[in-house]
């Protein structure tokens, strides 16, 4: 037979390591807790106190406005082009505008390090956004700065109208992020962005005339003149509510 003896400090030491380990599993339970508490209030008991709150906000959207997953009223409609879906994407590379990234936990992880330690992220994700009941097709971004925090941004829907020479129309919705906060809605994670929309409109279609890929331009009506508008993170924005609609090169 054989006997194991253990010293008192031992004893001690394996309570103490017990009970270290105790309080861990307490702290990261009491975390996911708290966690879920978040998600679960922000992304789903929020957005839904909010559509029903503010429903008229939803019944005077226009239809020249894009609109989140939840149904809150997005970014404006506020620029166009004309061009197939590789000569957008060409126009975008000779303005040395960079396609965004769908959004993976990947690409969430890249863009929340690159906001996180102030470092580039080029292709970093957008958010989802809907027009006519669909997600944007194509996204580009124009870093300003270091890390992903602030860029120039637009989202592209394309549709079933064909302009010149048979070529679809793309309708798309450009602004600013000029930092990451909580949604002033609904307290999720999100970009805040800047009230000057016809400045981004305005560069978007800018740049590429400098690059030498548009041939002629012209304008639309889109949600019309305003200075109280707001976003789906609940940013103010004012606009001339005029859709600038270039030509690309065929």
């Amino acid at each position: 037979m054989v006997i194991f003896r253990c010293s008192e400090g031992t004893a001690i030491s394996t309570t103490v390591n017990r009970n270290t380990k105790s309080r861990t599993k307490t702290a990261a339970g009491a975390a996911a807790c708290v966690a879920a508490a978040y998600l679960l209030v922000c992304y789903f008991l929020i957005p839904e106190l909010w559509i029903f709150h503010d429903s008229r906000r939803m019944a005077d959207s226009s239809k020249m406005v894009t609109s989140t997953e939840q149904d809150i009223p997005g970014d404006p409609i506020n620029v166009g082009l004309v061009g197939t879906k590789e000569q957008l994407i060409r126009a975008f590379a000779a303005a040395k505008w960079d396609p965004a990234d769908k959004i993976t936990l990947r690409s969430s992880v890249e863009i929340g390090l690159s906001v996180v330690l102030d470092r580039p992220d080029l292709d970093a994700p957008v958010s989802g956004l809907l027009f006519d009941g669909r997600k944007q097709d194509l996204a580009f971004e124009k870093p300003v700065g270091r890390s992903a925090a602030e860029r120039h941004h637009v989202r592209f829907w394309m549709t079933t109208s064909l302009e010149s020479n048979g070529r679809p129309l793309w309708l798309g919705a450009a602004s600013f992020d000029r930092g990451v906060g909580v949604s002033h809605d609904t307290g999720e994670i999100t970009h805040h962005i800047g009230p000057d929309l016809d400045a981004d409109r305005d560069l978007v279609i800018g740049d590429l005339e400098k690059a030498g890929q548009v041939s002629s331009t012209f304008e639309r009506a889109g949600i019309g003149e305003t200075k109280t508008g707001r976003n789906g993170g609940g940013d103010p924005y004012f606009t001339d509510g005029q859709v600038h609609i270039g030509v690309l090169k065929d």
